[in-house]
């Protein structure tokens, strides 16, 4: 079975652009250290300040692996730098949740 950290970001609206490099840089160093990346989501509509990012693992002990082995990482020491001088996110919050496979990944199935 598979898990997903869902980390929940509040940020500093006037530095989305900081935020979208930052979410960009972690699509390199994630997949290198070991999480399967599903995406960071940006503000678009509504909200300015929220954004998410989610990650999958095979299990909880392959997420304290990954953890290990990002705080190695030159790389991702760097982006934690960056946004602890730009302080650009405000809060983070990390949920840990599991899909019901029968609703996972459902396309649209419009009748014409």
């Amino acid at each position: 079975m598979s898990i997903t950290c869902f980390i929940e970001y509040r940020l500093n609206p006037f530095k989305l652009d900081l935020f979208a490099q930052y979410a960009q840089n972690w699509g390199q160093i994630i997949p290198a250290c070991g999480g399967e990346l599903l995406g960071y989501f940006l503000p678009h509509e509504g909200s300015n300040d929220r954004a998410f990012g989610l990650i999958s693992f095979t299990s909880l002990a392959s997420y304290e692996a990954y953890r290990g082995r990002l705080k190695q990482h030159s790389a991702a020491q760097q982006n934690f730098a960056f946004a602890r001088e730009q302080q650009f996110i405000l809060q983070e919050w990390r949920s840990f949740l599991a899909v019901e496979p029968a609703t996972f990944n459902k396309a649209a199935q419009v009748a014409l």
